[in-house]
Order: structure tokens, then sequence, then C-alpha cells
């Protein structure tokens, strides 16, 4: 009966990508990722411009770090409500999100509003992460999804070659207003091409009551939320004057009796003395952020400040750091790394590797070492970067029972934000302090400071085995 053999071939083929049903999603979720990547890189480019071009540089620091801040509690919301109520409407507000803070940012009357949007894109990007994380798992099956993932990775290599030129060419040629605009337009192929999953994923999505653990959960991280933005805030505010630098310092003081406390709460049991095990890996993904994090994200506005480059030109440290970040993931994925090298040397490689790099900067910025050295120093810091990340993400799921693989993951993630959002609001303190004319010194002093913590994470590594 050959109406009952032709379906039983069609079943027995290996899933595969290039089909009606999954070929949509796929390319719509890596479109949605590139859209990220080439945000991330095109706003991180432009930022220095704009704050120099609405006379609010001492809000460099403020800005920078609002999307940490604001992404530490919407990863938490995103999480339970995508659990309990299905990833389409969490993956939708996402979407309405980022569109109003692209358009707040493009047109920012003063670097308030900007520093507001760049918030609501910490928002965006975690509603969206987590909630296209929830709908891959239910528009395909289990033997795809691996290669999707692979596909996530790679979608941010050209955003890293291709955002920030493009984000200095429209800065410099037109405004850098005009950067916040592609981000908008781009979200609209992707949007048309995950609409089908997203409607099957709402006919199916069963809603359930969240649990007192998710709602303390969530408590905690709007309470590390308000100190980190009281933190950031304050090291803005303390380089002003009289009242002003007195609120500062309230804001600050206020700001860290707010975070320690909260980020206790959901840290792992001896995290913060670096205990064996979890511990030392959760508490090795802040370090590792603070140290190549904070460095990156002030690459662009010292090349700009201390060397004179345009928008274009200082946006190649962003390109420099996703290409070399990309080839230490790729080195790192080599069967005969994974064989032949343990872990725990894996971990010490790569932020011996972040140390030496970060120096690269920190000696440019003060003349001591041209640009083009120590953007290739600086590429050592990223190769560094893309061995000690996945190797923190595979040894945490290693020792982590089933079980509890999604706290100890979420853990990991807030302590990265947390502590890359301390360290910008330091900086930032440093930078309000001395502007609008910003030191060599500055610089260098902030990226030594991270070769240190780079320095600590490498003798710290031997305690994740």
């Amino acid at each position: 009966m050959p109406t009952t053999t032709a379906p039983s071939r069609r079943d027995s083929r290996p899933a595969s990508l290039f089909t009606r049903d999954h070929l949509p999603f796929a390319v719509g979720a890596v479109a949605l990722v590139t859209l990220g990547a080439f945000e991330n890189r095109a706003t991180t480019t432009v930022l220095p411009t704009a704050a120099r071009d609405l006379d609010a540089l001492w809000l460099f620091g403020a800005a920078s770090a609002a999307p940490l801040v604001s992404f530490v509690l919407a990863t938490v919301v995103a999480g339970a409500w995508a659990d309990h109520r299905g990833p389409v409407r969490p993956l939708q507000a996402g979407m309405a999100v980022f569109v109003a803070s692209q358009v707040a940012m493009a047109a920012a009357p003063g670097m308030a509003v900007l520093t507001l949007g760049r918030f609501g894109s910490g928002i965006a990007e975690a509603f969206m992460d987590v909630s296209l994380t929830v709908l891959l798992a239910r528009a395909l099956p289990e033997a795809l999804r691996a290669k999707v993932f692979a596909a996530f990775a790679a979608a941010w290599v050209l955003p890293s070659l291709l955002g920030p030129p493009i984000a200095g060419v429209l800065a410099e040629v037109w405004s850098w207003r005009a950067v916040f605009a592609v981000g908008v337009a781009l979200l609209v192929p992707a949007w048309l091409l995950l609409r089908p999953s997203m409607r099957a994923a709402a006919t199916t999505a069963a809603p359930t009551r969240w649990t007192g653990q998710e709602h303390r959960a969530v408590r905690a991280a709007a309470l590390a939320a308000v100190g980190l933005a009281g933190l950031t805030a304050g090291g803005s505010l303390l380089g002003r004057d009289g009242s002003t630098r007195a609120l500062g310092v309230g804001l600050a003081v206020a700001g860290l009796a707010c975070t320690v406390p909260a980020v206790r709460t959901v840290l792992p049991a001896g995290t913060l003395r670096l205990a064996r095990g979890i511990p030392a890996l959760v508490a090795l993904r802040g370090l590792v952020a603070a140290a190549f994090g904070t460095a990156g994200s002030l690459l662009p506005l010292m090349l700009s400040t201390v060397h004179g480059l345009g928008p274009a030109a200082a946006g190649t440290s962003l390109t420099v750091t996703g290409l070399c970040w990309a080839a230490g993931s790729q080195l790192h994925g080599l069967d005969v790394v994974q064989r032949r090298v343990r872990a725990v040397r894996r971990l010490q490689l790569g932020f011996a590797l972040i140390t030496v790099g970060v120096l690269g900067p920190a000696l440019t910025s003060l003349d001591a070492l041209g640009v083009v050295a120590g953007l290739a120093l600086w590429g050592v810091a990223g190769l560094g970067m893309g061995i000690v990340s996945p190797t923190l993400s595979t040894q945490l799921l290693l020792f982590a029972p089933v079980s509890d693989q999604g706290r100890v993951t979420a853990a990991s993630s807030l302590t990265a934000s947390v502590a890359q959002a301390v360290a910008l609001a330091a900086a930032g303190a440093l930078i309000a302090w001395q502007a609008p004319a910003l030191p060599g010194w500055l610089f260098a002093g902030v990226m030594a400071a991270g070769a240190a913590v780079g320095a600590v994470g490498w003798a710290a590594a031997r305690r994740a085995g």
C-alpha cells in the first residue's frame, strides 16, 4: 500500500534544518542573535562619540553599565516567565522593549535619556536571549538544537567584523543617531521569520504558578539591580561638585549595601572565598568579566580620547575582540586540546593570556606602545577569553547535578554581570572625576587593575578542578 509506505520513509529520514518546518525558525533565530551582536558592537563603538556630542562624558560609565544592571533582574524574570507562561510573550516583550530603547537612544536629547535607553537594551537582551532558547527547545527536535546553538556562536563573527566599521562610518558621515535606526530595521525580518514558531508555541503553552523559590530569586535580583543602579549613578556623581558629590557618595554606599547581601543570597555557598569546585567556577566567571569586559568597554573611548581616532578606527578594537574570541573558542573545541589539556590548565592558560593581553592597551594609553601593537596584544587577551569562557561553562555543567544546572548557570551569569557592573562603576567614577579631559594614566590604571584581576583568576584557577 503506497499510501502507508511513503510516510514511513519520510519519518525514517534524519532530521534536517533545511525543511519548511525548521528553516524559517533557524534563520530567524540566528538573525535575532546577529541583531543583538550588531547592537552590542555598534553601540559600544559610537558611545564615546555620543557622550562627547551630548556634553556628558561624565555619564559614560553609567551608560556603559546600564544594560548590565537591568540584565541582572530581567534574566531571572524572563526565565520564570518563559517557564510558566511559555516563551512567546517574553520574546514579544523583549522585541518591543528593544524597539523602544533604540528609538529613545536615537532621539535622546541628553545623556540621561541615552542611559535610560541602554537600561532598556539590557532588559530586551535578557528577554530575547532566554525566551529564544526556550522557543528553540520547543520548535526543533533535539538532534537539531546543537547545530543552531553553534550557529548562534558563529553569528557574533560577522557583527564583530562589520558592526564597528558600519557604525563608525555612519557616525562620521551622518550621525551616531542613525546607528540605532539600523537595529530597528533589522528586527523586522527576524520577527517575520519567527512568527510561525511563535504561533505554534503560543497554542501549546500551559500556564503554571511561580514557586516560592522563584519569587525569592526575583526579589534578590531586584535588590541587586537597585544596588548596582545606585552604585553606578553614585560613581558618576562623585566627579561633580558640592552637594552633588555628597549625593554620589550616599548613592554609592547605599548601592553597595544593597548589592552585597542580594548577591550573597543567590550565589553558591563559598563563592566569595573561592571554595573548590562550583563556587570557584562561579567566582572565576566574575573575575574574567571584570578583567576582560571592563577593559574592552573602555577601549574605544581610550583610542578616541588619547589617540584621536574616529569612531570607525576606534571600533576596530571590537573587531579584534570578536575575531580573537572566536579563534580561542575554536581552539578550545579541538579534540586534541580536549584530550590532552586538563580544564584547570586551560583556565590557567586563558587567564594568563588575558593578564598579558590587557597590558597592551594599558601601555598604548601611556604612548609606551603603538596602537597597532597594543591591539595585537589585546587580541591575545581575546584569545584567552575564548578559552576561558567555554571551559567555565562546560565545567559548571559537569560538576552541577542535573536538578541544579539551571540555578548554577543563572548564578554564574549573575556573577559576571554584577562583577563587570561594579568594575564599570569604579571606572565611571574616575572618568567623571577627570571629564571632559581624560588623561592616559586613567585608562592605564583601570586596565592595569584588570590585569591584576586576571592574575588573581590565574592563581585561583587551580581550585576549579
